[in-house]
Parts: C-alpha cells; sequence; structure tokens
C-alpha cells in the first residue's frame, strides 16, 4: 500500500510541471501481466473497422500514415518522459476520435508495448461505436468509484485496454474537473503500467470539458480537418492547450491530394 501511495504522490507531482523533462530509462516499467489478461477481450471484425476509417490492425499502405505518427509520437514522448496524450481539436469532426483509434491499435501491433486507450468525450462518445462494442460500465462509473478499472475496461488484443463510455452525459465536467477523476487515473497508471495512455477528449472551443482535464496530460496532440478548421481556430485552441500541457503538435486530417502530384 505503502509502494502504491508513494506512486501516486509522484505521478500527481509530474502533472503539475508541464515542462519539466522527466528521464525514462527502458526496461525499467515492468507490466503486470496477469493484470492485464484478466480484463475481458473484445473483438472486431475488419470490415466493420474499416467502415469506421480504423486502418491499422495490419501493417500495410493504409496504416503507414498513422504508423509514421505513432512512431514520431513516441520518439518525441521517449525524450521527454512523458507518457500520457491528450488528442483534442479545435471543433467537431475533425477525426480526432480516428487518430485516437488508430494509433491505440497501431500501439496494440508492437508487442514491447502495453497502451490504455480512454474515451472521455463524454457529451459524445464515439470509440465504443467505433469498434462495434457496448462496455459493461460506463467510463462514468469508473471516474467516480462506483466500479474498478477491471470490471470497465476490455482488452483488444494482448496489449491494448479500452475504457469506453456507454452513453452521454449532459454534465461531464463535474467529472474532468473533479479531484477523484485525477486519482483514479493515477491509481490505473500505477497499477497497470502501461507505456502510454491516450484520452480522447471533446473539442476545445465547443465547451470547457477538455479544459477541466488537460491538467491530467503530459502532452496533447490537435488535429484539424483540411478545408474546414479555419486557421483563427487552430490559433485559439493551441493557446489554450499551451496554458495546461506540452503541445505535441497537429495533425492535418482529411487532405486533399493527387497521387500524380
Amino acid at each position: 500500500m505503502e509502494k502504491l501511495q508513494a506512486a501516486l504522490e509522484r505521478a500527481r507531482h509530474s502533472r503539475g510541471a508541464p515542462q519539466e523533462t522527466k528521464a525514462i530509462t527502458a526496461g525499467l516499467r515492468p507490466t503486470p501481466s496477469n493484470l492485464w489478461t484478466d480484463i475481458p477481450t473484445f473483438d472486431v471484425a475488419d470490415h466493420l473497422l474499416q467502415s469506421h476509417r480504423v486502418v491499422t490492425r495490419q501493417a500495410g499502405p493504409s496504416a503507414a500514415p498513422f504508423d509514421i505518427l505513432r512512431t514520431k509520437l513516441l520518439v518525441q514522448m521517449r525524450q521527454n518522459g512523458w507518457r500520457r496524450l491528450a488528442i483534442t481539436s479545435p471543433t467537431p469532426n475533425s477525426g480526432k476520435t480516428t487518430v485516437a483509434c488508430n494509433l491505440a491499435l497501431g500501439l496494440g501491433r508492437q508487442s514491447d508495448m502495453h497502451s490504455i486507450l480512454m474515451d472521455l468525450d463524454l457529451r459524445s462518445p464515439s470509440i465504443s461505436s467505433f469498434f462495434e462494442t457496448k462496455p459493461p460500465h460506463d467510463i462514468g462509473d469508473l471516474m467516480t468509484r462506483k466500479v474498478d478499472f477491471a470490471r470497465q475496461a476490455l482488452r483488444f488484443g494482448d496489449n491494448v485496454l479500452c475504457s469506453m463510455a456507454s452513453h452521454k452525459d449532459n454534465d461531464p465536467s463535474r467529472i474532468l474537473l473533479a479531484e477523484e477523476t485525477t486519482e483514479v487515473i493515477d491509481e490505473i497508471e500505477a497499477t497497470y503500467k502501461p507505456d502510454l495512455m491516450i484520452f480522447d477528449l471533446p473539442s476545445v472551443l465547443v465547451n470547457d470539458d477538455t479544459r477541466a482535464f488537460l491538467k491530467n496530460v503530459d502532452c496533447a496532440l490537435i488535429v484539424v480537418r483540411a478545408n474546414t478548421t479555419r486557421y483563427a481556430q487552430l490559433d485559439v485552441c493551441e493557446r489554450e492547450v499551451a496554458e495546461q500541457t506540452n503541445v505535441l503538435g497537429v495533425v492535418l486530417n482529411a487532405y486533399p491530394y493527387s497521387e500524380k502530384a
């Protein structure tokens, strides 16, 4: 119990200094494999994944752009000792959940890595729809301690755990802003020891939900949609995110291109 408490205190301390660079040593983060294998599994047919533009289950031309993104973010996060990644966007329908799911499954092909994907876009959750799977309990019940992570999460393959929402929440800020949510996430990280945690967050400019949660992550990836997102929206979003955490980068989604170009 004392070791767990010490781990939680260290995690809370690291959250409090977004710009701090923390060292990371390979091979010193063992995963409690029995805890992961105890999580119930789910599977999704390839054609259903592809219908939601989730294409990274296997390597190939379609997966290549996301694999490049995966490698770039892993290199930068490892250099800085970061383990918690938020994915957001200035406005809805930019493709942030598509990016989050593709990154999670792409990481799942790395047999030496363990990742956790959490759907915290609670007003409009969509990861369960992308995976055509309903969780046994809502992620809101996890954050309010009505159920523990072992009963709420589901496992995709050997090394990706998914914590999904089962319904919309009209007032999620009460969860995302709560200190209890910070404690729950700290406990999950200390217990399951993932190499990377990915949080699918709401769009920044539509409500205060993402602002309420960003204190809990090390860095954020901003997804914008070509010919839809305005530069002014990206500028405001980037400044808002940078006030609370490190901006890892910006992903331009749905860019129209010609193979002849």
